[in-house]
């Protein structure tokens, strides 16, 4: 889902590399089949520290753990925005944990071509077939797979219906004109439009990516990839579109300094009623009922809206989902786990429960939650599908992304100034 990259204190760099390793025995846990009598211990990293995949897994890790007395799963949450700079410090000295989240697109492209995770190709082979190609496609490269997806899906505008009503909007809007014009709306009726963890960076790359897709197209942002030129008209045009949001000073006060998932953060701001929208990923229920009061059956969903002379489909989607990879040095216990886990009937708890989107064939019936279906259908009817540009391009490049938009969203950059800084960066990356 998305680039957080900083600088973490020597003293935590050094604890995290002295914990990494396991205390696996070449004789550990075998797949499919339960301990024998040498002990074995694997770090399992992981993104789930809101309900409910936080009792999702610690559920799965002490089922495996009772059907295999040998294995000890070290089950290690991560909070989303300590997460990235945490896995970077830790693979930058060689090493990867032992089962971790991943994204797919460059960022596990980096850890494959430096030699950090396992091919999975034979080893899960059996279940390969199990998942839709979709839902696989950002961990496999030059036809091999190299991470299982745990979940799918797409960002969108999560908006509260009741906000919408008082400031006079029927309908969500359809295009950024009608966009535009819903902000003024809610700022005229005293209403605070949009949520935005400025600090955090990554919500706001959404924007200009989203504009960019409209605006340009899907096919223009694959060819900037190879080409390391985002400095088209079309992405000058993305970032003046997104100027003329942040020119209607849309966000809540002291956006620049929250962050996403904390008590008076984005998500916390739309849950208990003091901005109208946010746009996010199909997790956002979920983090707004854990971080807030939860707007209930005033919580709404509508996609992207389309740009009027734009280039690309209004029903092009833009996400991600969630994956976890096996570290090259694991013990077979790791995989094994990740399959029991990834068993339509466990997977499936997940999906009922409204964490995540179907990502095994024939698993849609589970989707219980009005909010996750909704997701599901948009996604189900998009007409093409963009990785967050974060993760669909090489670490450095993405998070130059996630800074020079933050730093048009501040004010402190133009947007040809944008693409500049993104150009320069993806060029020194590729020389």
């Amino acid at each position: 889902m998305l680039s957080r990259r900083g600088v973490v204190a020597l003293a935590a760099s050094v604890l995290l590399l002295g914990a990494c390793g396991t205390s696996a025995d070449d004789n550990g846990a075998q797949p499919g089949a339960s301990a024998g009598s040498e002990k074995v211990t694997f770090e399992f990293w992981n993104l789930a520290t809101a309900e409910p995949l936080k009792s999702f897994w610690a559920d799965r890790v002490k089922e495996y753990q009772a059907a295999n007395p040998n294995v000890t799963i070290k089950n290690i949450g991560i909070e989303n925005d300590s997460y990235k700079p945490k896995l970077a410090t830790l693979t930058q000295s060689g090493k990867a944990p032992d089962l971790y989240s991943t994204w797919g697109g460059g960022v596990l492209k980096q850890h494959i071509e430096a030699g950090l995770v396992k091919d999975l190709s034979s080893e899960a082979g059996d279940i390969l077939g199990d998942f839709t190609p979709a839902s696989l496609a950002a961990y496999q490269f030059d036809g091999k797979t190299y991470g299982l997806p745990t979940d799918i899906g797409m960002v969108g505008f999560w908006y509260n219906k009741a906000n919408f009503a008082k400031a006079g909007i029927s309908a969500p809007p359809a295009t950024w004109t009608e966009f535009l014009d819903a902000v003024k709306k809610l700022k005229a009726a005293g209403i605070t439009p949009i949520a935005l963890a400025g600090k955090a960076k990554w919500p706001g790359h959404y924007y200009w990516a989203y504009l960019a897709m409209r605006v340009a197209g899907l096919d223009a942002l694959s060819q900037a990839g190879t080409t390391n030129d985002f400095t088209g008209p079309d992405f000058v045009a993305a970032g003046q579109r997104l100027k003329e949001l942040v020119d209607l000073q849309p966000f809540q006060k002291g956006f620049l300094n929250a962050d996403y998932s904390t008590p008076d953060g984005q998500a916390a701001t739309v849950s208990n009623g003091k901005a109208a929208m946010e746009l996010m990923g199909q997790w956002a229920p979920s983090v707004q009922k854990d971080s807030g009061k939860g707007l209930g059956d005033d919580l709404g969903f509508f996609t992207f809206p389309s740009v009027d002379g734009g280039k690309g489909s209004a029903g092009d989607a833009f996400g991600g989902g969630g994956g976890l990879a096996v570290g090259v040095n694991a013990p077979p216990a790791a995989l094994d786990f990740l399959k029991f886990a990834l068993k339509k009937e466990n997977h499936s708890k997940a999906v009922a429960a409204g964490g995540v989107l179907p990502v095994l064939k024939g698993e849609e019936s589970a989707v219980t939650d009005p909010n996750i279906k909704v997701v599901s259908d948009a996604l189900s009817a998009a007409t093409g599908f963009q990785l967050y540009l974060d993760q669909a391009y090489p670490p450095a490049v993405g998070q130059e992304v996630n800074d020079a938009v933050a730093e048009l969203i501040a004010g402190r950059k133009t947007p040809e100034e944008v693409v500049k800084v993104i150009t320069e960066t993806a060029k020194s990356e590729s020389e």
